[in-house]
């Protein structure tokens, strides 16, 4: 096997920044960040914003979602056109 074809399989950090949660795994992903992991370690960093600890849909947080604005602006709407 050519050795030059190959990206480059190693251990990452992928650091949630919305819940502070840090998880490491392989990925040929290109970072320049470093970071210090818990076991003392210096991995490279990738930063997310969303992972299944800040997730909604993973977390069992529902958002709030205003559905008598919704109501009152179809009938704004549509109340016009009668």
């Amino acid at each position: 096997m050519k050795a030059t074809i190959h990206p480059n399989y190693r251990d990452v950090v992928f650091y949630d920044t919305s819940s502070e949660f840090k998880f490491l795994t392989k990925s040929t992903i290109e970072t320049s960040e470093t970071i210090v992991f818990e076991d003392g370690n210096t991995y490279p960093v990738y930063k997310i914003e969303v992972s299944a600890e800040s997730h909604p849909f993973y977390t069992g947080k529902k958002m709030m979602l205003d559905t008598a604005g919704r109501v009152e602006k179809f009938n704004r709407r549509y109340a016009a056109k009668k």
